[in-house]
């Protein structure tokens, strides 16, 4: 079903589609994967990055999907072979025929000629259980984002998600341009946006988005060291005055201007005990190789990830429940040609495969997490044999806390035990060779402020799986 091109209306809206649209005139051509990726490289990128892009979706088997954007079918035919039906839209005419040429046999999927931005592009409320874009908000205004936003929150179902990737910093691929009108964000710009939009039902109830997942792509980092392909995921979920934990991360305890002072007393790139000095003492004691998997579980905004990357050739995946650390975190990225990346990720419900990682790498964490024996049972399904976990964080002495210490650990929400019962749990999750030690000394003689009346470093290293 084909529908005409409409621009936005008057003004600079639409002198903005009308540059970009001569821009994708001119770069599509050919009708290639090329050309589409505008890269050099893109078929082997390719092979890579959408099974990548494809994993990260939530199951939509049998439901409705909106693809924005959808360029000459590079998803399209992989997302008809899950969905129920797939409305695949792209505003460029040859570009949408090429597509239903390539996919048109699946007959689960409607084409159309449209342009997003459009007053005149009708979609019904509620309509879709996914909505998915894959380098598309770039390409229009702060405006023009703002609106489809608001938009895509009224098209989606409750409990839909909307899945969306986007070029970040600065271009990615090597094609030559004339010109290039690509707005290429901040990160934050996105994430600010999605979490400001809303809708509203008949009954006048309030639904906004509630962020799943933010992450680099991984293909782009493995094979270009290059951080600035970023994603999201987010799910409609009906608004609430509850703030769960990641709020209060984000608007609390790791506000912008916190993090930052953390910052200065710590060192660039840390915001936890010791610095760059702690780092590489710690590190040190892993014999990190060369090609290495680590996974470092509350990152912060990067510092010790691109220690790692950068002295020893290994790849890191860092997460953090804070979007303002991995935002910080990816900003940090931009240039150093390291194998970091990062992801918004709750590691209390994250999953990898069995045998992912080399080393599980966690500085001042977990003491914000109440199940430490589920956890570490986790790290050691995630871990190689023979792999290793190193772990700093905040415990207390043994016996009942006085009353002033209990207060505060209770306003805090923290889980914390003394440095014998941590080893154990450690051991009762299947490592051996155990090393629990108490730093509080090296804490104190780092000057650092943060240190309260009874609070005791844990240091543990060489914890192997068998």
């Amino acid at each position: 079903m084909d529908a005409p091109v409409v621009a936005v209306a008057n003004g600079i809206g639409e002198v903005e589609r009308k540059v970009q649209k001569s821009y994708w005139e001119e770069h599509s051509k050919s009708l290639t994967v090329e050309s589409m990726m505008l890269d050099s490289r893109a078929a082997d990128l390719d092979k890579e990055e959408r099974p990548e892009i494809l994993s990260l979706l939530p199951s939509y088997k049998g439901k409705s999907v909106l693809e924005l954007g959808a360029g000459i079918g590079r998803f399209t035919g992989d997302l008809a072979k899950e969905a129920g039906h797939v409305l695949a839209l792209d505003f460029i005419e040859s570009v949408i025929k090429k597509n239903e040429s390539i996919n048109g046999h699946h007959k689960n999927i409607t084409f159309m000629c449209a342009d997003v931005t459009s007053p005149n592009l009708k979609i019904e409320d509620n309509s879709f259980d996914l909505i998915f874009s894959n380098w598309l908000l770039m390409y229009l205004s702060d405006e023009e984002v703002e609106k489809l936003v608001g938009k895509m929150v009224k098209w989606l179902k409750v409990g839909g998600h909307i899945f969306f990737r986007e070029s970040c910093f600065h271009q990615s691929g090597d094609s030559k341009r004339k010109v290039n009108p690509t707005h290429y964000r901040e990160p934050r710009f996105y994430t600010k946006v999605f979490k400001e939009g809303h809708s509203y039902d008949k009954n006048g109830d309030s639904f906004e988005l509630s962020l799943v997942t933010y992450k680099c792509i991984g293909a782009y980092v493995k094979n270009k060291k290059n951080q600035n392909q970023i994603c999201w995921l987010w799910e409609k979920v009906k608004s609430t005055e509850d703030k769960d934990f990641q709020r209060f991360l984000d608007n609390v305890q790791y506000k912008t201007n916190g993090i930052l002072r953390y910052e200065r007393i710590f060192g660039e790139g840390y915001v936890s005990t010791g610095g760059v000095e702690t780092t590489k003492e710690f590190v040190d004691m892993l014999d990190l190789k060369p090609g290495q998997k680590v996974l470092d579980v509350g990152c912060g905004i990067g510092g010790g990830d691109f220690y790692m990357a950068e002295n020893y050739d290994v790849h890191v995946l860092g997460i953090d429940l804070s979007v303002n650390m991995v935002s910080f975190a990816m900003e940090r990225a931009i240039g150093r040609k390291c194998s970091v990346e990062f992801e918004v990720a709750d590691c209390t419900t994250k999953d990898y495969p069995e045998n992912s990682f080399d080393v599980i790498y966690s500085r001042d964490t977990i003491l914000h997490i109440q199940d430490k024996p589920a956890l570490f049972r986790s790290f050691f399904k995630w871990l190689k044999p023979g792999g290793k976990v190193l772990i700093s964080d905040y415990c207390k002495n043994p016996g009942k806390p006085s009353e002033e210490f209990a207060a505060y650990i209770k306003q805090r929400g923290y889980d914390l035990h003394d440095v014998k019962a941590y080893g154990k749990m450690l051991e009762g999750a299947g490592f051996h060779d155990v090393i629990a030690e108490d730093r509080t000394e090296q804490v104190i003689s780092s000057e650092c402020p943060l240190v309260v009346e009874q609070l005791l470093i844990l240091f543990l290293y060489n914890a192997c799986r068998i």
